[in-house]
């Protein structure tokens, strides 16, 4: 999606908590269901986590997908239905709280045209997918020091976005 590189500022969690909070109150039941979130960003630039947002924000993306064993490895948490995101900008400033509801793993390969549409990104198709996150999760394996193979497991996560109201996707 880009070409630019710039690393992504801290993320800002004293106003993550504040956005929680916000989002507590106006969805109490949901927030009591699953009380714990994650404070993150997407991609692996200040740049890639603007464009991401973006299509977040645009109603676009409501699809993601991370490589399984960068999770594990980096101390994070795996996602569970239910959950909650807090997704933050390239600057690290909490913009949306997204909720998981649908999960699955599988190989690279097996992605598959709607979860390709779902991501948003670039022309939306299962190629394009193929290809823009082959690249993606080389480098990203490559900075910490591991090799990608399209044989490691892929976490395909569909979400909501619930907060703010004004972007909130309709309740099912």
């Amino acid at each position: 999606m880009t070409e630019s590189w710039t690393a992504p500022a801290p993320l800002d969690t004293a106003a993550a908590a504040s956005i929680w909070a916000q989002y507590a109150a106006a969805r109490p039941s949901a927030a009591q269901a699953c009380p714990d979130y994650t404070v993150d960003r997407f991609g692996d630039s200040a740049e890639l986590a603007d464009q991401l947002l973006d299509l977040v924000m645009q109603g676009t993306k409501r699809a993601t997908s991370a490589h399984f064993d960068g999770i594990v490895n980096g101390g994070d948490p795996l996602p569970q239905i239910g959950s909650h995101w807090i997704v933050c900008d390239g600057a690290g400033v909490p913009r949306v709280i997204l909720r998981t509801v649908e999960l699955r793993l599988g190989a690279f390969h097996s992605v598959d045209e709607q979860f390709a549409y779902d991501e948003g990104e670039d022309d939306r198709s299962r190629a394009s997918w193929l290809t823009e996150h082959r690249k993606y999760w080389q480098r990203t394996c490559a900075a910490r020091g591991a090799v990608w193979t399209e044989d490691d497991e892929i976490v395909f996560e569909r979400f909501r976005v619930v907060y703010p109201q004004n972007l909130a996707d309709l309740d099912p």
